[in-house]
């Protein structure tokens, strides 16, 4: 860890305000997974190209995301079942800010992502923040009905992930990276936890198909995009008798890597 944070410190630093300059109105998301003991030569390529976020003096930032579903699962069924238009629902906590918000994530019958969130009262607490949301919790409710097409009440906490975040920005300010380690997933129903210190999720967003330093990185390093969901891959990875038919050739790649 002391090398990554070394090598992080030669980063030019950038800041939340500053990082608002980065729009990405025509967004293209690219995925990659990759071991961990990659993750400092990555870092030393890319140096040259890209800010890192700095936030209170940190340059990473640890997350606590509640991922909620229906009892028979349906956000995480319909993605199994490569259904174009679906959501996710999650609360996202951000450690060492104390902040936490309720998202709602949705893909349409294009391929799009959209998310929206409104933030949650500090006081509430995981797993269960949404139900501990006491202050306004009309405003949840009103929140779910609108921005999903489930109800606050057929949904409950499902998966927690935690995981430390790197982010990165080019200095053309056309992409953003971030770059996910020390990933860890706990079933909310069944107790089943999963991690593996091995496995990095790193997702590269970028502004239409403008040119990436970090392409011509991942592709030197022989790191190859992979379509991963941290819910789905989590949620099948701690239930055992769920179906997880079309996540499978993933998983067994994941394992053959010894990444999961």
């Amino acid at each position: 860890m002391q090398l990554l944070a070394d090598i992080l410190q030669s980063f030019t630093p950038i800041t939340l305000a500053e990082m608002s300059d980065v729009k990405l109105m025509n967004r293209v998301d690219t995925k990659f997974v990759m071991p961990h003991s990659l993750l400092p030569e990555l870092l030393q390529m890319a140096e040259s190209d890209y800010f890192v976020q700095e936030i209170a003096g940190k340059r990473t930032g640890d997350y606590d995301t509640v991922y909620y579903d229906t009892e028979e699962l349906d956000m995480y069924i319909r993605h199994h079942d490569r259904q174009l238009v679906r959501q996710k629902i999650r609360v996202r906590t951000y450690v060492e800010s104390h902040l936490f918000f309720l998202e709602v994530k949705r893909k349409n019958n294009k391929g799009r992502t959209k998310k929206k969130r409104i933030s949650l009262p500090s006081t509430a607490l995981a797993p269960d923040m949404i139900g501990q949301a006491k202050e306004d919790p009309i405003r949840v409710d009103e929140f779910i009905a609108a921005k999903s097409r489930y109800t606050y009440d057929q949904i409950s906490p499902r998966l927690r992930t935690c995981f430390t975040r790197i982010t990165l920005v080019n200095k053309a300010k056309t992409e953003r990276l971030t770059i996910d380690t020390a990933l860890r997933f706990t079933n909310l129903r069944t107790g089943v936890e999963h991690s593996n210190p091995q496995l990095v999720i790193v997702e590269l967003k970028r502004d239409g198909n403008v040119p990436s330093p970090m392409l011509s990185i991942t592709q030197q390093l022989r790191i190859h995009p992979l379509k991963i969901s941290k819910y789905c891959i989590g949620t099948a990875l701690t239930t055992p008798e769920i179906k997880k038919n079309r996540f499978k050739p993933k998983i067994h790649r994941l394992q053959k890597n010894q990444l999961i």
